[in-house]
């Protein structure tokens, strides 16, 4: 019988990690393959080199950030009220994930910042993200202006909240995070 092969995924999450331990350097097959426990023979069934897996780690972050997550959200119906809570929801679930989680994103943020193909790639996945809040919140919201100020806090909240280091007086930041989302939803 032969071995298993490690999934192609379980390379691209490994990558994302390292990602969000250490940029893009930190994305190196011999250092993913040790992580895995694997040898770095079974990488290069899956990819042609280290510029594919990032490209992969990117379509796959993409994917899982917006289309995914709209599927998802989409699939439980209701309306838009209803639509958003669910959204609010999936994205505090994967808040430490791998692939959906804030971390990775301000991971990618920050390699952007240095790569114009990845910040255009960010700018395409936060066009994606803010369009799809847009269609949500007008629906309910007749003030465009309202619409945007609700969209861009609700971005805003789901990134910042990490670098948020300062004390919520008397509530939790659960608590907090709660009121922001009833309020968004209002």
């Amino acid at each position: 019988m032969g071995a298993t092969r490690t999934p192609r995924g379980k390379w691209i999450e490994e990558g994302l990690r390292a990602l969000v331990a250490g940029g893009p350097e930190a994305v190196r097959i011999e250092a993913l393959a040790q992580a895995l426990g694997v040898s770095k023979g079974g990488f290069y069934g899956y990819f042609r080199n280290r510029d594919a897996l990032l490209t992969e780690m990117l379509d796959t972050w993409e994917y899982e950030v917006t289309e995914s997550v709209i599927e998802q959200v989409e699939s439980g119906g209701g309306d838009a009220r209803a639509r958003l809570a669910r959204l609010f929801g999936i994205v505090a679930a994967a808040a430490d994930g791998p692939v959906r989680g804030t971390t990775a994103d301000i991971a990618i943020r920050d390699w952007a910042r240095r790569d114009a193909a990845v910040a255009e790639r960010l700018r395409r996945v936060d066009n994606r993200r803010m369009d799809y809040l847009r269609s949500l919140f007008s629906s309910f919201c007749p003030d465009e202006d309202e619409v945007e100020i609700r969209c861009l806090i609700s971005v805003s909240v789901r990134i910042g909240n990490h670098f948020y280091a300062a004390d919520n007086g008397r509530r939790s930041r659960a608590e907090v995070m709660e009121l922001i989302r009833q309020r968004l939803l209002t």
